[in-house]
């Protein structure tokens, strides 16, 4: 009797633990996330923020140099949010595109929870991209004439809560993806309302692009979902504001080859466009697959689409580097830089990194599918990004990162939780360099379609890169270098055929941003085909200070230089401020086709972490690094085996 008795008592505690866990999980999934008491809290923690711990460069004023035929280094960005986009919207940002433009030049803001947001320097360019699948839903939420149900769904789409978010993303994960706008207005009233916001975008584009002084691109997220939060999207980017009536989106076009069929067919001369993949660290492999999200296989049409619409990849962003990563044949240390995702084991298929993630992999793959079909269909170039959904394009000073998700991220204190695991692997992004004779939509589109672009982590380096089977062996001695390195050689995001029987040289030139630290050294990461396998080799080329490079490693002496964790000071007289070498591939095989890019690394500075540190006024976080090397990546030059 006493055993039933407290079976009993244990079967009622059970169920008032249950009831109670629901209740709480209920309440948790119907609270709006961000409510007045919430925004009022986190501006509070904002206004207790101490933005004087540590040293801000001062604002520099923009630059607009002349049109110049050997070109002249553009840095921008290609991939932001606004409030246009549903995710951005609800994690509280209300900036507009007109604001993010503006931002872009040089203006300050403040983010939803009060932090202020100011570039250094304004940008040169700026695209964006806001989730075409978002397309219309203000627009819907504005119309008077919608039913009960839809007033409903705005107003949750208003007030969001956890539950509301997890409903869309199921939408966003089925095949095909299920639009609530179709279910709300209908299809027709759908798609109208989409075209407006996206006459909205081309409008703002047009009246804040200058040419020779500020270019604004016509530009739109398409987004696609993978399951576990990943994702397999692409920016379309167009050269002008000839686009075409709508902006296809994962509910038009259910694969890239889709996608890139409907641009094709509806972006007619003078209409051009171009697309990037972006975080390729998060497409659970798709990235540089042989086949679609569902599963189909490429054809040799499709990679011929792909070579044609695709000349670069966005390589390094707020979700991390997607250059390389160890465990794949890459063994360079560097490849362990701003890590979002570990490699895959066992039977893992997400939240990991495949053999066709990361952008080298995609480069590998490409000169070995060279030796299957004749042509390179992965000869991308490369390019930085933020991603973020602030509205602020290029805002990649460690100094000034500000989250990447409106008030979710918006206080120094939400942004070191520990219990966020995202939050602290995150990163302020990159930016896009382009090497360009003028700053104007057509010149900068067309440096991006030649892939004479590369990627930064943040920073503002200048790297030139080029090859030649002919420089003369004093080129990098010359005081003014360019106009023989463009005489007789390639700029990167070239393919030189061979012609000779003799080995490449290539010659680097890189320079320090002066608003960051010196410089430490530059690489050059080779990829070949040797025997049917793809190789690599990552080769230190110049070191700053006349350190040498040890012939077994290939790799400098390190240098010693501090960084003080309680201001963020560094060392400025340790390092280079330019950096510049010729160096000839003493091991090259004509018989090889070959891939080169040069990486450059700059000495040690604070990471953004241990700026929100001293804000907040604790230490830095134990399990993250205190400091960040920064990098700048060539797009690469390939060797074509005639």
């Amino acid at each position: 009797m006493r055993k039933l008795h407290w079976i009993i008592i244990g079967i009622v505690i059970a169920a008032i633990i249950i009831i109670a866990g629901y209740i709480y999980y209920d309440k948790a999934f119907n609270t709006p996330f961000l409510n007045e008491k919430r925004m009022e809290e986190l501006k509070v923690a904002v206004a207790e923020q101490n933005e004087s711990a540590f040293l801000k460069p001062l604002f520099q004023p923009a630059e607009y140099p002349e049109k110049n035929p050997l070109k002249n280094v553009y840095f921008g960005e290609l991939h932001v949010h606004t409030a246009l986009s549903f995710d951005s919207y609800i994690f509280g940002n209300r900036l507009t595109n007109d604001q993010a433009y503006h931002f872009a030049k040089g203006s300050s803001m403040q983010t939803a929870t009060g932090e202020p947001m100011r570039l250094s320097r304004p940008l040169d360019f700026a695209a964006i991209t806001d989730h075409a699948e978002t397309f219309g839903l203000h627009e819907t939420c504005a119309d008077t004439s919608i039913s009960e149900e839809t007033k409903i769904f705005c107003n949750r789409f208003e007030r969001p809560d956890l539950k509301f978010f997890i409903e869309l993303r199921r939408m966003g994960e089925e095949r095909p993806m299920i639009n609530p706008a179709d279910e709300n207005v209908g299809s027709e009233r759908a798609r109208i309302f989409a075209d407006m916001t996206w006459q909205e975008t081309v409008r703002a584009a047009d009246e804040h692009n200058e040419p020779g002084i500020f270019t604004a691109f016509v530009a739109y997220e398409y987004s696609p979902v993978l399951p576990d939060s990943g994702k397999h999207h692409r920016n379309v980017i167009f050269k002008n504001n000839h686009v075409p009536k709508h902006a296809f989106s994962g509910f038009d076009a259910l694969t890239e080859i889709d996608l890139w069929n409907m641009l094709n067919k509806d972006c007619k001369d003078p209409c051009e466009f171009l697309t990037i993949p972006h975080n390729p660290n998060r497409t659970w492999g798709l990235a540089f697959a042989s086949h679609t999200i569902d599963g189909d296989a490429y054809t040799i049409d499709d990679w011929k689409q792909r070579d044609k619409f695709e000349p670069l990849v966005e390589m390094y962003q707020i979700k991390g580097s997607s250059e390389c990563s160890i465990g794949f044949g890459a063994t360079d240390e560097e490849c362990n830089f701003e890590q979002f995702y570990p490699p895959c084991k066992e039977d893992n298929e997400t939240g990991c990194i495949t053999p066709t993630s990361m952008a080298r992999d995609g480069l590998k793959k490409g000169i070995k599918l060279e030796n299957e079909m004749g042509f390179n269909p992965l000869d991308f170039g490369m390019i930085g990004a933020t991603d973020n959904h602030n509205s602020s394009p290029g805002d990649t000073e460690e100094w000034d990162y500000r989250g990447s998700a409106g008030a979710f991220t918006g206080t120094a204190k939400s942004r070191l939780s520990t219990g966020s695991r995202t939050s602290l692997i995150n990163n302020p992004g990159g930016l896009a360099a382009i090497w360009s004779e003028e700053n104007t939509r057509d010149s900068l589109f067309n440096a991006m379609q030649r892939k004479e672009v590369y990627a930064t982590s943040g920073t503002r380096i200048r790297l030139r890169f080029f090859a030649s089977f002919d420089y003369q062996s004093n080129l990098a001695e010359l005081e003014e270098p360019i106009e023989t390195a463009y005489s007789q050689g390639y700029p990167m995001g070239s393919t030189i055929n061979n012609s000779q029987n003799k080995s490449p040289t290539f010659f680097v030139l890189a320079e320090q941003d002066l608003l960051d630290a010196p410089l430490d050294k530059v690489q050059i990461i080779k990829g070949w085909t040797e025997n049917g396998e793809v190789k690599e080799k990552v080769m230190d080329v110049i070191c700053s200070e006349g350190r040498s490079i040890n012939q077994d490693t290939n790799r400098c002496s390190p240098i010693d230089t501090k960084v003080d964790l309680s201001n963020c000071s560094f060392d400025r007289t340790r390092g280079a401020k330019v950096l510049k070498t010729l160096w000839t591939d003493n091991n090259f095989t004509p018989q090889q086709n070959t891939f080169y890019y040069a990486r450059v690394i700059q000495n040690p500075t604070c990471r953004w972490s241990t700026y929100d540190s001293l804000r907040y006024g604790e230490d830095p976080p134990k399990d993250y690094p205190a400091i960040i090397t920064e990098m700048a990546w060539s797009s690469p030059i390939w060797i074509k085996n005639n």
